[in-house]
């Protein structure tokens, strides 16, 4: 089942994709306060079953769209993943032992088709494609082998970039990760019934409707289950948590002449067997 986030006549509420058109849940249930307390109170089959048995509320096209989650407590993200990804950087470097972590805050992150917003601090906003797992069951030293249980669904992250401002630093790239509405989840999150994340996925992204990343999951030099066991050693791992998990190689910031996002340009992120997550740029006003 695919869940969305949503807002409609300027309330915030949590749906199911039914044909194309959505099951207004949250309407249906005020004892639940979001798709996270959902998750977290393990409702998300029960959900799925009403859902497929009840006649949709709204379209697609009237609603706002907001990241799946639109509260996680923990945003992590994984940083050069892909073998192809840490090649891409020239330097004659090994592989990495262990995964590179940083956090986004909630509010650098909107939802499907809202616009990502180019700040005038800098001229380097990028995008990056990421495949998003979203936990779903609480959980602190993970084994590999019983990773599945503790994932609620999948998601698509464009873990935007300013990338000037992830070198001003020397040893954290924080800064450049979380302007305000610099990336974007969802469009929704889709349950481990409809796709298995152990499974190989793909993850394209385009520009303007020209392809510039695209690899798949066997390329991943920590997979998904390997991820979640290595975060939950020092996180504990709460229902709604978002782990962005890597970004192929391709982005804006490896062209020659380097190709950064502009106002008017559009990012399509594609994962089949999820959807695509798409976005409008434009230029922040201050």
């Amino acid at each position: 089942m695919k869940f969305v986030s949503f807002e409609h006549q300027g309330n915030a509420s949590f749906g199911a994709v039914v044909d194309d058109k959505l099951v207004d849940l949250g309407a249906r249930h005020p004892e639940l306060a979001d798709l996270r307390d959902a998750i977290r109170k393990d409702q998300l089959t029960a959900l799925s079953a009403e859902a497929a048995s009840l006649e949709p509320d709204l379209a697609i096209g009237d609603i706002t769209f907001l990241p799946p989650v639109p509260n996680p407590e923990k945003v992590i993200c994984i940083g050069v993943n892909y073998a192809n990804r840490n090649a891409e950087y020239k330097d004659g470097s090994s592989a990495p032992k262990y995964p590179s972590v940083f956090m986004r805050t909630r509010e650098s992150l909107v939802g499907h088709e809202q616009a990502l917003m180019d700040p005038p601090e800098s001229d380097q906003l990028d995008y990056e494609g990421e495949i998003v797992i979203v936990i779903g069951k609480e959980g602190r030293r993970i084994a590999e082998a019983d990773v599945p249980d503790h994932i609620a669904g999948l998601t698509i992250m464009n873990e935007g970039s300013l990338r000037d401002f992830l070198r001003h630093a020397k040893f954290n790239v924080t800064q450049g990760k979380n302007f305000e509405k610099s990336g974007s989840l969802g469009p929704w999150l889709v349950t481990c019934d409809e796709l298995d994340p152990m499974g190989e996925l793909q993850v394209i992204t385009r520009v303007n409707g020209e392809e510039r990343q695209n690899d798949v999951t066997s390329n991943l030099m920590f997979p998904f289950a390997y991820l979640v066991s290595y975060l939950s050693t020092f996180y504990r791992l709460k229902p709604g948590d978002v782990i962005a998990t890597g970004t192929p190689n391709g982005a804006g910031a490896r062209f020659d002449p380097p190709t950064y996002l502009k106002d008017g340009d559009v990012v399509e992120v594609e994962v089949p067997g999820i959807g695509i997550l798409r976005n409008s740029v434009a230029t922040e006003q201050v």
